[in-house]
């Protein structure tokens, strides 16, 4: 940072405590403004994203355009009774009539009005509702009234459940909520002072307000996933309270030492502050990375993400000194019990572990990097997939009727495939003839339709049923070889055939983000790795904390494949049987988590080059260092990991998978990685660490945080 840079820093901090009303009302007035600004905006989410140039993606524009009645969401209705479906007719059809007259219902296909749609004992069938593209009313409150006019059914033999995402119950848990709770009730035990622990508090929750307006002001103008809101929250909250935290230890510390309040805020400004703003940037770097994955459907997530971040950041550097300037001394006001002074550093808990792992810095590096490795192993066996509705819990409908579909018509009727096919002419519309007797011979296909012209017959769709489930290897394999191998020896007069539908969909998402991730996470690194060498003036400690960044993501991501991809301790973590990780579980997690893990490197390195500048010596900088950053750390990780867990709570898998993630790269980065092997592979390189050559000094512009 330059020196213009740092008066800038300093002068906004002081500006910001001697006006502290005026900023205060500024940030008053500006939640209000972005609140109604996003109210007005009319911003919209969605739950899915196209891929333009994937094969699926043009199978669906092919069939939305040749098929325009057939282009809006279709569900089914699952029905079962041991005595036939048969026998419960009049009822079955009573209930269809009731939603055939729903908002938005286009067709109601009975299991009475088409055989292939009852099982084989009769005992199974389905019905399916396809509903209009447009209209009056929304789909979710149709889906929701077939399922209240069910549970109004007489029959006791008669079981119904339904099939489509529509149904699917798994929400993200508020662990805002309870990340708040955890956060309060730890700053009250480090700060010991009601008033100390509730300015990160109201500055995250300042932040928070406006940071929400402005993910909603973001959907207005790109594609946003309806995650977003409680992707913001989570990180707006978290690196709000860590920015906070760390700021506002260094004002009582230096309040301790004798300063004025405003001396204090401006020396917590010219170290803390720092140290804040170069961490927001690159956890907004890392955020932004996302846009780098090629699927505009993230552009919102990564813009209003990261859009968190630069509120946590403006709070930190500008509401949060006017707070301070509102209670001064008094910051310590309100304590919960009397606190032993610590003469010095050397008497605390975290300076006496740091010189345990400065005398044992061979064993701790060489154990801390073997448990690390071992960690990530089976990371190597990671298969990337859309997880199905088989992973469901056991008693939602969407499982019910996974369950049933499987047991009447084979696991492969939950995620039919879909072959549309451009025939412009009738020699193709004949040869969409044939390739229908080729597909029903094709090993791994268990049913194949006939040909379906379109109105104008200038396309045609062939339905596939496979043999395997959504989620196999083997239905990912089919539709590799139906594009490879099958269709092109049909591509000849005009006729193009694409392999589309859901199933395919989720085979080309994971395709996609696998093939991109390696791209993703190179980028970052590279660019964390020239900041953090322009801060910190050196190679070998950035390239060790990119290093040691990625070990412990890459140790989550293990952990991640032996609990849900292998099934190891399923039953603690509610995961039924062992199924793909998410496509898009990766690179959120890393997007997450490579940003707060640089906030806890930038924190502790932040201090040990402070000490190091002041004494030269590597070893007492980075005991130091380390005490007088460790209990900070701490803090945060454990405020971060309360936020994180109660994901695993949840009643999905997905839920459940990113939130384990998150919580297990949390404590693995905040323990092993910042608490261990940091400082034993620092001491072990002594003054190595901060080895910067002459010459790249030269051309390198200087922006150091202390």
């Amino acid at each position: 940072m330059s020196i213009k840079g740092l008066l800038m820093l300093k002068n906004l901090a002081s500006f910001s405590f001697r006006k502290k009303w005026l900023v205060l009302a500024v940030w008053l007035v500006a939640a209000v403004g972005f609140t109604f600004a996003n109210s007005a905006a009319g911003g919209t989410f969605g739950r899915g994203g196209d891929f333009s140039n994937s094969d699926s993606s043009q199978a669906d524009r092919l069939l939305n355009k040749e098929f325009p009645s057939a282009g809006g969401e279709v569900v089914s209705i699952v029905l079962q009774d041991p005595q036939g479906i048969a026998t419960d007719r009049v009822t079955i059809d009573t209930y269809l009539a009731k939603v055939k007259t729903l908002p938005r219902v286009a067709e109601v296909v009975s299991p009475f009005e088409s055989p292939e749609q009852v099982s084989a004992d009769g005992k199974i069938g389905f019905a399916k509702v396809a509903f209009t593209p447009t209209g009056t009313g929304e789909v979710q409150d149709s889906t929701a009234s077939m399922q209240a006019t069910a549970k109004q059914l007489k029959q006791s033999s008669l079981k119904l459940a339904f099939a489509g995402y529509q149904f699917n119950q798994g929400s993200v848990p508020d662990s805002e909520m309870y990340g708040l709770a955890a956060a309060m009730v730890i700053l009250l035990v480090a700060f010991g002072s009601v008033v100390a622990m509730g300015l990160p508090i109201i500055t995250a929750l300042v932040g928070l307000v406006i940071a929400l307006a402005g993910v909603g002001l973001w959907s207005a103008a790109v594609p946003t996933p309806d995650f977003t809101v409680q992707v913001a929250s989570m990180i707006g909250i978290g690196v709000g309270i860590d920015y906070a935290l760390f700021i506002v230890t260094r004002y009582r510390e230096a309040l301790h030492r004798g300063l004025t309040p405003h001396d204090a805020v401006m020396e917590a400004a010219n170290t803390a502050g720092r140290a804040v703003v170069f961490a927001g940037g690159t956890v907004m770097v890392s955020l932004l990375g996302m846009i780098l994955m090629g699927v505009k459907f993230f552009n919102g997530l990564a813009f209003g993400s990261s859009t968190a971040v630069l509120v946590a950041v403006l709070a930190a550097s500008t509401l949060l000194p006017a707070l301070l300037g509102v209670v001064g001394r008094r910051v310590d006001l309100l304590s919960i019990h009397r606190k032993r002074k610590v003469a010095s550093l050397k008497e605390t808990f975290w300076h006496r572990w740091g010189r345990f792992v400065q005398r044992h810095s061979k064993g701790f590096t060489i154990s801390g990097l073997v448990l690390l490795v071992t960690l990530s192993v089976p990371l190597l066996a990671m298969r990337q997939a859309t997880a199905d509705a088989g992973n469901d819990p056991k008693d939602s409908t969407t499982r019910v009727a996974y369950d049933l579909l499987s047991e009447g018509f084979g696991p492969g009727f939950n995620g039919p495939l879909v072959v549309a096919l451009d025939t412009p002419n009738e020699a193709s519309l004949a040869k969409a003839t044939a390739l229908a007797d080729v597909l029903r011979a094709t090993a791994g296909v268990a049913f194949a339709s006939d040909v379906q012209p379109s109105p104008s017959g200038k396309a045609a769709v062939i339905s596939i049923i496979p043999t395997t489930s959504p989620q196999s290897r083997s239905t990912e394999q089919l539709v590799h070889h139906l594009r490879a191998d099958v269709l092109p020896p049909f591509h000849t007069d005009g006729m193009i055939g694409h392999v589309g539908g859901d199933t395919a969909s989720n085979v080309d998402f994971a395709q996609l983000m696998s093939s991109r991730l390696p791209i993703f996470i190179g980028v970052v690194l590279l660019l964390s790795f020239v900041l953090l060498m322009v801060v910190f003036r050196s190679i070998l400690v950035p390239l060790k904390a990119v290093l040691m960044n990625l070990l412990s993501i890459s140790a989550a991501y293990g952990l991640m494949v032996a609990v849900f991809q292998w099934g190891w301790l399923g039953s603690l973590f509610n995961v039924s049987q062992g199924a793909p990780i998410e496509p898009w579980a990766p690179m959120m997690l890393f997007a997450i988590m490579f940003g707060l893990s640089m906030d806890y490197e930038v924190f502790l390195l932040s201090s040990i080059r402070e000490r190091y500048d002041h004494s030269g010596d590597n070893t007492e900088a980075v005991v130091e260092g380390l005490a007088s950053t460790a209990r900070i750390i701490t803090a945060a990780a454990a405020i971060m990991i309360c936020v994180f867990a109660p994901f695993v709570l949840g009643n999905y898998r997905g839920i459940r998978l990113i939130g384990f993630g998150l919580a297990a790269a949390v404590f693995i980065d905040a323990t092993i990685v910042r608490m261990i092997v940091v400082p034993a592979t620092m001491e072990l390189l002594g003054n190595r660490n901060w080895w910067f050559p002459r010459w790249l000094d030269r051309i390198v512009p200087h922006a150091a945080l202390a």
